[in-house]
């Protein structure tokens, strides 16, 4: 009986003769999930805003977006699929509606974590509710609000990959085709690009969080 032709895990030629596709897939995944945190972060800032000035809306809101967290991504798609069509489109509007549960809640609790002290020095000074809001609170929630966007990104990049069942996955398009052919190389690489994509993605908003609060204590 003939050998079986090698199917390693790790493969320089797999790169080589497909990285057309690779790179398609992976341009795909980060444009998916750049948008997608996007959208929900212009979405969350407001509503996490409003739900802290309004303390009886968060309760509902966080309710309601906990509900659409709860859902099974496969579930949520195939919902979505029938009023969205087959493509980006379904696949942006699950990732953002997963988004929100943990960045409007990263919002609301760096805000409701403002000591009591600076607003109360704050309103000594002059502060309208509004001006207290963006040169006050909002900065001093910066820290927990970033923390929220860390894990809503690197959340992201992990369920864009099941978009592939609507056609529009990104990497999950080059796992899934590794996995019916049961091609290793493809699997693997597929595989490594999402976590460097996460971990880079993680890392770049550390920086920006660290330079964008240079008042915190190393």
């Amino acid at each position: 009986m003939a050998d079986a032709p090698p199917n390693p895990w790790l493969s320089a030629a797999y790169l080589r003769d497909n990285a057309g596709d690779v790179a398609a897939a992976l341009g795909q995944h980060v444009g998916l999930t750049v948008e997608a945190v996007v959208i929900a972060s212009a979405i969350a800032l407001p509503l996490g805003m409003l739900a802290h000035r309004r303390p009886r809306l968060a309760g509902p809101l966080l309710s309601t977006a906990g509900v659409l967290y709860t859902i099974p991504s496969l579930a949520l798609f195939a919902v979505l699929a029938p009023y969205t069509g087959i493509g980006r489109v379904t696949v942006l509007i699950g990732l953002v509606l997963y988004a929100l549960l943990l960045l409007v809640r990263g919002v609301l609790v760096g805000l409701a974590g403002v000591d009591p002290a600076v607003r109360d020095a704050a309103r000594g000074m002059g502060y309208s509710p509004g001006a207290m809001l963006w040169r006050v609170e909002l900065p001093l929630a910066l820290p927990t609000m970033v923390s929220a966007l860390r894990l809503a990104t690197v959340s992201t990049v992990a369920l864009t990959t099941v978009g592939v069942v609507v056609g529009a996955g990104g990497l999950g398009q080059l796992l899934f085709r590794g996995f019916r052919s049961n091609y290793h190389a493809e699997i693997m690489t597929a595989t490594l690009l999402c976590l460097a994509l996460a971990l880079v993605a993680d890392l770049l908003l550390a920086v920006v969080g660290r330079l964008s609060t240079p008042w915190q204590v190393r």
